[in-house]
């Protein structure tokens, strides 16, 4: 018992000593059109996250801090988001799919493992479908196959009338449309530091570019086939998110081959954000078995 204690000891130390010395996270912009930005750090395989619909890259600070030391880890603003370029034309969903081949392509890798929450997720399930050969592997967070999906009608308008509504008939701006937008998907268990990440994620939004994303990600309904997924896949629902209840993401594990699906208390929709310890533990456990399978 004292030698495990003293290797858990030893092995906790270590990792407190990579992180101390890490250089800070550094922030990028890939070239193009449109130009997309990103944080990233550490060396190894890449893995790349991908924000929701009102987040951006620093939603995943705390990711990859954590993972750093084990692997290559980003986190994009997609296009229209954060320090990425807005864009002259409306979007169409399969867009952000061709910028994240573009991100994989500047860190010039064949493949990355990819983890998406919320509109994320859905972004991940179509680089899949479309770059099927460029996927490691997928962590789909708090997410769905298609909006309508996991929302009704009402709900769906009920949704983007939160959002929509004080930005175009009411003048708006994204910091003023933000405490209310937070409150529908925040957990009744966060802190006020986290509540305000979100707040402040949301009140950063550009507003013709998010208006744009609203209208293209919800009224896109091509599902992934989950049956036909062939490759390691992990899905992370919780407990309070009622956008997408855990139960919808046990319907989307029931139908991928051998997937693995986690369950965390506690949380609201920004599963990451609200319970970083245990997601983090949940990705590198994850993350670190593939590793193991490969050896």
């Amino acid at each position: 018992m004292l030698e495990t204690q003293e290797l858990t000891f030893y092995k906790l130390l270590i990792i407190f000593i990579l992180n101390f010395s890490r250089t800070a996270i550094k922030t990028i912009k890939i070239s193009g059109t449109p130009a997309i930005a990103l944080d990233y750090d550490g060396t190894g395989p890449l893995v790349v996250f991908l924000h929701g619909i009102g987040g951006n890259r620093t939603n995943w600070t705390r990711q990859i801090k954590f993972l750093s030391p084990y692997y290559r880890v980003a986190a994009w603003d997609a296009r229209g988001y954060g320090a990425s370029d807005d864009y002259k034309h409306e979007l169409n969903f399969e867009d952000f799919c061709h910028d994240l081949a573009r991100l994989l392509d500047y860190f010039e890798t064949d493949q990355a493992h990819l983890c998406g929450l919320s509109m994320g997720g859905q972004i991940v399930q179509h680089f899949y479908r479309l770059y099927p050969q460029r996927v490691a592997s997928m962590v789909l967070a708090a997410t769905f196959t298609h909006w309508r999906g996991v929302l009704s009608d009402d709900a769906l308008a009920q949704y983007l009338s939160v959002r929509e509504t004080p930005l175009v008939n009411e003048g708006k701006s994204p910091a003023e449309m933000a405490p209310a937008a937070a409150k529908t998907i925040v957990g009744p268990l966060a802190t006020p530091r986290q509540r305000k990440i979100i707040e402040n994620s949301m009140a950063t939004l550009h507003k013709e570019s998010f208006l744009k994303t609203l209208r293209a990600a919800t009224a896109f309904e091509l599902e992934l086939a989950l049956e036909s997924v062939a490759i390691p896949t992990m899905l992370i629902f919780s407990e309070f998110d009622k956008l997408c209840p855990a139960d919808y993401g046990r319907s989307m594990a029931n139908r991928i081959p051998r997937s693995r699906f986690e369950y965390v208390e506690g949380a609201g929709h920004l599963i990451n954000i609200e319970k970083p310890e245990q997601f983090n533990t949940l990705l590198l456990d994850f993350l670190s078995g593939l590793d193991s399978e490969t050896e």
